[in-house]
């Protein structure tokens, strides 16, 4: 039985919405309004802040609603957690609205005209002030999240790590990385002391802006400062390296996250691989490949990653079996097929490519856009156009063309083998299934009449491009047809 204390009623009230027990929660409520416990600025605020933690925005307002109903005026503390539930949310706009009208002193209990009662000179805490500035950030207004920070040095407010965390985190996003760093530097002035969270954001920031080697010198610096590097910290540096192809830099890393026991995500262990590929150290990404897959540390879209590095490169046997490995692993998705499809399009594998596609269905995937696109290009470059067209039909039939893109591919690679008739007769099958040509598509017949000699036929599609109102395509040519 509870004692008939709003405090313990708080207590109760913020246990059971931790744990999500929302019926629980408004059969307290109902309770404690029975015994005439009323409730005060904390209780609204346990109820707003838990309800908006778990995205139960309009719930939550619904509490704010129901304190501003009984005329209860929010306080410093349930005005900063309404403002982080409409961060959450992202909505920005709100939150700085909801702060001002606060500011202002405008009256928050429904139909009251009585007078303002101004917070103009209220002195925030840190903790409202970080999060007012992030939300100014967040929602684009860099200058008055500056104005709120210069506030807070003028009212000699004592800073916190995090208020300046969340002002270095602001000016590089801006793109402002010099007082970024500037403001690192004066933390001591303002005695707080850097955290792991400052020096994260500071070597995210310098790679943002590609100076990888200043980004190695803050990590380099947290450590000699003993503050410990967290996961995140080592993923983003070793991504870094990794997509600049810095093998020296990348593989000292690794050994210090095994040393550490910390684990490589795996979109790392995709760019790791792609590093060795591109720097021809082929067997050393096997290696790693294999490392992750035999633990099944790899998703779905990691797998097509790790295909497509070795297809780029022209590498496909090594596409292929990382192909098997995830059919292996039951995970094939659309991804994985048309990466392999492509891989064996820059190796010239097109039986292969065809013959993949066709055993899509027999895995349970259905060809999408892409798909059909990426064969139909890879068989129409390969002078392979009849090829081409039987896969342009099926596209169709599929529902998935939706502009003339596919249609130029193949006709393009018809007129190539002089091949007009069949050219002009999947023109007009393009044009029965109502879609509509443009500039280029004209422009692939234009320029193939008129280099085959054929001015008649060249003129009829030049007023075609008249007809239709089309702008005109520097690459067609109509000068020397009309000479």
């Amino acid at each position: 039985q509870l004692e008939n204390s709003v405090i313990h009623y708080n207590i109760m009230l913020c246990t059971l919405a931790r744990a999500r027990k929302w019926d629980l929660v408004e059969s307290l409520w109902t309770e404690m309004n029975a015994k005439g416990v009323a409730p005060v600025n904390s209780t609204y605020g346990t109820l707003i802040d838990a309800y908006s933690k778990y995205g139960l925005k309009e719930e939550a307002l619904a509490w704010l609603q129901t304190m501003q109903s009984q005329g209860i005026e929010p306080d410093e503390v349930t005005i900063g957690i309404v403002v982080l539930l409409y961060k959450r949310a992202g909505e920005f706009q709100k939150a700085q609205e909801f702060f001002r009208r606060w500011i202002r002193g405008a009256p928050f209990r429904l139909g009251v005209d009585d007078k303002l009662v101004s917070h103009t000179n209220v002195c925030l805490s840190s903790h409202t002030y970080a999060t007012l500035i992030d939300t100014y950030g967040k929602g684009g207004q860099f200058r008055i999240a500056c104005e709120t920070f210069t506030r807070i040095i003028r009212q000699g407010r004592s800073l916190n790590t995090v208020t300046l965390n969340t002002m270095i985190h602001l000016y590089g996003n801006c793109g402002r990385l010099r007082q970024a760093c500037l403001l690192f530097q004066k933390m001591g002035e303002f005695r707080c002391v850097p955290d792991t969270w400052t020096y994260n954001i500071l070597i995210s920031l310098n790679i943002k802006n590609n100076k990888v080697k200043l980004a190695a010198k803050y990590f380099a610096r947290m450590k000699e400062a003993f503050i410990k590097a967290d996961v995140g910290s080592y993923q983003t540096l070793l991504y870094a390296y990794s997509t600049r192809k810095m093998v020296r830099e990348a593989e000292e890393l690794i050994q210090e996250m095994g040393k550490r026991d910390l684990e490589i995500n795996e979109f790392t262990q995709s760019a790791l691989t792609r590093m060795y590929v591109e720097s021809g150290m082929l067997e050393q990404s096997s290696l790693w490949f294999k490392r992750f897959h035999l633990a099944g540390n790899i998703n779905s879209d990691c797998y097509s990653a790790n295909i497509d590095a070795y297809g780029e490169r022209g590498y496909t046997l090594a596409a292929e079996k990382v192909f098997i490995c995830c059919k292996e692993k039951k995970k094939l998705t659309v991804l994985e097929f048309n990466v392999t499809i492509k891989a064996y399009g820059i190796g010239k594998c097109y039986d292969k490519a065809c013959q993949l596609f066709d055993s899509m269905k027999k895995f349970g995937v259905v060809a999408d856009k892409c798909s059909y696109s990426s064969l139909i290009h890879i068989l129409a470059s390969a002078d392979k156009p009849h090829i081409a067209k039987s896969y342009l039909k099926k596209m169709q039939e599929a529902g998935l063309v939706s502009d003339c893109v596919p249609y130029c591919v193949v006709i393009s690679s018809f007129t190539k083998l002089g091949q007009f008739e069949m050219a002009e007769e999947l023109y007009k099958e393009m044009l029965r299934y109502a879609v509509q040509p443009d500039v280029i598509i004209y422009g692939v017949f234009i320029n193939a009449f008129a280099d085959a000699g054929s001015v008649k036929e060249a003129i009829n599609y030049v007023n075609e491009i008249r007809k239709a109102g089309l702008p005109g395509n520097p690459t067609i040519q109509v000068d020397s047809i009309i000479r």
